[in-house]
């Protein structure tokens, strides 16, 4: 495994991490097993995924996850948590407006033990009336997988110049409001890297190229163990790896080399 040092992350020093180009790696985590694993392997960033709905419960989206479910995921990642920063998503109808958003947040930091909270779109009011709570927020652009069923399909988001243009406008809004990180999800690497340069805060890219400041991919899918298709964007990085340790530890190396993503993983 990575030899890592033990203290635990802030948002200090993944802000850092971008500040000396130094990428930054980010893993979904679920449970307190895997969760070790990844921290001790030495991933910067844990992200307790409301992607649990699909992966973990088996849903066809992730709609149907409640915030009392991420907040008991939250707790099983927080309690082998040591080092990586902890970053938990708020579920689908839990932030409609600031208040409720400020509501389930403190959930999640007060009994999850998550560091930060995750918003999908450009919820620029409540992210403002979180921060002002001393709630740290991560934005979220891109595909938002909680609008499936407005979207209709999951596709690479901003490919038309008024959509990227949106894009890029909102990721300004978001950092405006107090937003710490942005996570970028399937939009084209030439916009991630445009926005990445733009804005002062990490961008960490799914499916959004090499150019980001950092990559996260859905545990299972890097893994190979999903219940359904793995994503384009994503790679089996078991592949060539003995276990699980070894293919985090191979992710871990390829996203700080820039080796992960490559064309084949981006739009």
């Amino acid at each position: 495994m990575n030899q890592v040092v033990d203290k635990p992350l802030s948002i200090n020093d993944i802000s850092a991490m971008k500040r000396r180009g130094e990428k930054i790696t980010c893993l979904t985590a679920y449970d307190a097993s895997f969760a070790a694993i990844i921290d001790k392997a030495g991933i910067d960033i844990m992200l307790v995924g409301d992607s649990l709905g699909m992966v973990i419960q088996g849903h066809s989206t992730t709609v149907p996850v409640t915030i009392e479910q991420m907040v008991y995921h939250a707790q099983c990642v927080s309690r082998a948590r040591r080092r990586a920063y902890l970053i938990a998503d708020m579920p689908f109808m839990t932030y409609g407006n600031p208040d409720l958003a400020a509501k389930n947040a403190a959930q999640l930091l007060q009994v999850g033990g998550a560091q930060m909270v995750k918003l999908e779109g450009a919820k620029v009011d409540c992210v403002r009336f979180l921060v002002e709570q001393g709630i740290p927020v991560c934005g979220h652009l891109g595909l938002l997988p909680q609008s499936i069923h407005q979207l209709g399909t999951y596709s690479v988001q901003g490919k038309e110049p008024k959509a990227a243009q949106k894009l890029r406008d909102d990721a300004q809004k978001l950092q405006e409001a107090g937003a710490s990180l942005l996570v970028l999800e399937c939009v084209p690497a030439t916009l991630a890297k445009a926005i990445s340069t733009e804005i002062t805060i990490p961008v960490i890219g799914i499916g959004a190229g090499v150019d980001c400041d950092g990559q996260v991919l859905v545990l299972y899918d890097m893994l190979n163990i999903g219940v359904s298709k793995r994503p384009r964007f994503s790679k089996n990085f078991m592949t060539g790896c003995d276990g699980v340790e070894e293919a985090i530890q191979a992710y871990f190396h390829a996203v700080k080399n820039t080796e992960f993503p490559s064309l084949e993983h981006s739009f």
